[in-house]
């Protein structure tokens, strides 16, 4: 089964994402970000702000809506510089102090970050601001001890990433689809909607997170497929068809590693058609959830499948851009 072209004119998408305006909290730490940090364009705050509202539990109270996408797209922004630090810079010393201001924020010590002190400030006050966002929220004590949980799993996932590239032959595709799909956040995603979501009933809370499981893999898909040539070029190899390209003998680890090779490596992995076997496979997935009955009365689930599809069009729009 092949995923069929995305209905919507990419063009007109990147256009709807470059004209959101950023809410005034996001677009200052956006400036920050932009003066410190540097490496990503705001196109990724706004492709993220925008694409919010389709894959949101239809459970959060319209009261809380913005507030839930703003508090979404600046635990975006932490994972994302984290991310970065780690899988990009190669910088362990700094990723795993900012990784303890969610697992044990008493333990930070800022000077054994590698970044300067107003690097790491900035990351401080990015997930503070986050955390400061929960105060209002009418379930937080109920979700809380999850969330920190899921987000324990994104940490890893850019951990295992790490690994990954600094031992390209441990490379696997079953470790990238279980480690790497937790980088999506999809799972702290929800926690953030069920704190704001005053009527969610529990008994539904199993079948929202089995249904995670495979929307979160459809996340990592769409992402992969849109972003692999920009990282193999970072001395990333982590995305999936870069990993199957090693475990199917297409690539060697020898020759990723060679700066000079890039491009030549880049084309000879294209030659493979490795990304049409990721897009069957996200369509059979689509296909599998779709499919699915959903006994939930306090959640749209199926309203959440279909805005998985969304997704993989804005994924598809932005190739190159973020």
């Amino acid at each position: 089964m092949s995923v069929e072209s995305p209905a919507v004119d990419a063009q007109d998408l990147l256009e709807e994402v470059r004209t959101t305006s950023l809410p005034d909290q996001v677009a200052e730490l956006a400036d920050e970000y932009e003066r410190i940090c540097g490496e990503r364009d705001r196109f990724l705050w706004q492709w993220i702000y925008s694409l919010f509202p389709e894959f949101t539990l239809s459970s959060v109270h319209p009261d809380h809506a913005d507030h839930v996408r703003t508090q979404k797209t600046i635990l975006t922004m932490y994972v994302t510089i984290l991310d970065d630090i780690v899988e990009n810079d190669g910088d362990r010393d700094t990723f795993e102090e900012a990784r303890r201001l969610v697992q044990d924020p008493s333990a930070v010590d800022p000077s054994r970050a590698a970044v300067s002190e107003e690097y790491f400030s900035f990351i401080e006050r990015v997930w503070r601001e986050f955390e400061g966002g929960l105060t209002d929220a009418p379930r937080v004590e109920e979700f809380y001890d999850v969330f920190t949980y899921d987000m324990r799993q994104t940490l890893n996932a850019m951990d295992y990433s790490a690994v990954v590239n600094e031992n390209p032959r441990i490379a696997n595709l079953s470790g990238a689809e279980t480690y790497g799909a937790h980088n999506m956040v999809m799972f702290p995603y929800a926690a953030v909607d069920l704190m704001y979501s005053p009527e969610f009933d529990l008994a539904d809370y199993g079948t929202v997170r089995d249904l995670i499981w495979d929307l979160q893999e459809m996340a990592r898909i769409g992402n992969w497929l849109t972003t692999w040539e920009r990282e193999v070029k970072e001395g990333d190899y982590t995305a999936g068809i870069v990993v199957l390209a090693l475990q199917e003998g297409f690539v060697t680890p020898e020759e990723l590693e060679n700066p000079d090779r890039k491009a030549e490596l880049i084309d000879k992995i294209k030659t493979e058609q490795l990304e049409a076997r990721f897009r069957d496979r996200w369509a059979d997935i689509y296909q599998s959830v779709r499919d699915r009955e959903f006994d939930t009365d306090s959640v749209d689930l199926d309203a959440l499948v279909q805005g998985m599809e969304t997704v993989f069009q804005y994924h598809e729009a932005s190739r190159g851009h973020k």
